[in-house]
């Protein structure tokens, strides 16, 4: 007989706090009844890595696993990696340090974040406290990004759509979006500065929790420019629970039980 279980697989962090932010967020899961679920980190939380996971619901009689990659964008390069150690692909796109990791259990993987309607709702929600007059505001949401051949144009193609959903949803004027990797904050809010004097910047760091980029990194590209920024992250909030649930929900056997519970 299957029995599924639930792998919520984040980034890690140094900072316990971005730890518990994002344990919180998985504990707040509503699942059916029997179907277990584990909060893992590629790197850096001991005892809690992708492997533990796995021989952890395989310990409690897992036979299907349900990975639900708790990332920003499809562009991370870190999907690549996972999704090629969990064996959803033959071959990573780039060269990686990860290995196959042991397992008995079938996998099967989600989508991360990219412009997920409710994550708009959520960052809209975010700008409240810093939005007087959305018709002559621009906001700039800010990701991580990269610079791999491929893995830009899916961050790219990520956050155009997540821009426009915040721009409908938000009212703003002008959304727009940039990336640290390659670096391009600094000069996106010069240009708009200098296109629209009249109008605020509004900064909308999209992160999964609080830490380096949101509290250091971003202020210091921004470093003597005017703009508002008040450094929340996506998390904490229910919308993230929330967003899990809806991811495994197709793949859960008892989706109509699961639905009830939401």
């Amino acid at each position: 007989m299957r029995q599924q279980g639930i792998l919520v697989i984040s980034h890690g962090s140094r900072s316990l706090k971005w730890v518990l932010l994002v344990d919180e967020a998985v504990r707040a899961v509503q699942v059916p009844p029997g179907v277990p679920i584990f909060s893992a980190f590629l790197e850096i939380v001991e005892g809690r890595t992708i492997q533990d996971g796995i021989k952890e619901l395989e310990r409690q009689g897992v036979t299907e696993i349900i990975a639900v990659p708790f990332f920003v964008s499809s562009g991370s390069t870190h999907l690549d990696e996972i999704g090629y150690a969990l064996g959803i692909k033959a071959e990573p796109e780039r060269p990686t340090d990860l290995v196959p990791f042991g397992r008995e259990a079938s996998v099967r993987i989600t989508r991360p974040i990219d412009d997920d309607p409710q994550i708009a709702e959520l960052l809209v929600e975010r700008m409240g406290e810093l939005s007087d007059e959305p018709e002559k505001e621009i906001v700039i949401l800010v990701a991580h990004g990269s610079d791999e051949p491929g893995f830009e144009e899916r961050w790219r193609q990520g956050m155009k759509l997540l821009a426009e959903r915040v721009k409908k949803v938000g009212g703003f004027v002008v959304v727009d979006y940039a990336l640290l990797l390659p670096e391009e904050v600094r000069k996106k809010v010069i240009c708009w500065q200098r296109d629209c004097p009249d109008h605020a910047v509004l900064i909308a760091p999209l992160f999964l929790s609080e830490g380096y980029f949101t509290g250091t990194v971003i202020p210091e590209r921004l470093e003597g420019l005017s703009y508002r920024y008040n450094g929340k992250a996506l998390l904490p909030s229910p919308f993230l629970s929330r967003w899990i649930e809806r991811q495994i929900e197709p793949f859960i056997d008892e989706s109509e039980h699961f639905r009830s519970q939401i």
